[in-house]
């Protein structure tokens, strides 16, 4: 969150960006967090949270969605090396949430393989419908982090290391307008 804040202020530091680093890397890593966040090209975590090489595990799919793969790649830093924090980031004015909740709400399947993203995302958008919103899209998409966040912590091999307060798993949600991200909740004490 300090590097976000260093982002948000545009005192950005580029920290670990450099030959040194990349040597220093060339054996082993030990990345102090894993991110899954959206394919949106204005949401690049490494940036938001100006962080350098061998600090995150990067994962990023249409609106957050999981399935096994994914959800292998997110456990596979703190199931093999210890990595002590998984953030689940969402953001404002999502193209895939959008896409997803228009899909779901019409009835009309999305083309190819984007409807398994809406299908990802139906729990979620079930959820916004329940409650009823102003903005539907973006009470999606933090259901949607929110919901992933939880499924993580809930998990069978990830559970018992956040019972263990080993591993913190956070939803999160980034604002394009200012470039903050808020912790929506998972925050460690």
């Amino acid at each position: 969150m300090t590097g976000n804040r260093r982002w948000v202020t545009g005192a950005l530091q580029h920290p670990d960006r450099d030959p040194t680093r990349r040597e220093l890397l060339a054996a082993t890593q030990k990345p102090y967090g894993v991110v899954l966040s959206c394919i949106d090209s204005r949401v690049p975590p490494e940036l938001v949270f100006d962080t350098g090489l061998g600090d995150l595990f990067v994962m990023r799919t249409g609106g957050q969605a999981i399935g096994p793969v994914v959800t292998g790649s997110i456990e596979y830093g703190p199931m093999t090396g210890g990595t002590p924090l998984i953030m689940v980031l969402g953001h404002q004015r999502c193209g895939a949430v959008a896409a997803a909740y228009q899909a779901l709400k019409d009835g009309k399947p999305l083309p190819g393989n984007l409807q398994a993203i809406a299908e990802a995302l139906r729990p979620a958008y079930e959820q916004t419908t329940r409650g009823g919103s102003a903005d539907p899209i973006e009470t999606m998409t933090k259901n949607q982090v929110t919901l992933t966040a939880d499924a993580l912590r809930g998990n069978g091999d990830l559970g018992p290391l956040v019972i263990e307060r080993k591993l913190a798993v956070v939803a999160a949600y980034y604002s394009l307008d200012t470039g903050q991200v808020e912790v929506l909740n998972g925050a460690p004490d």
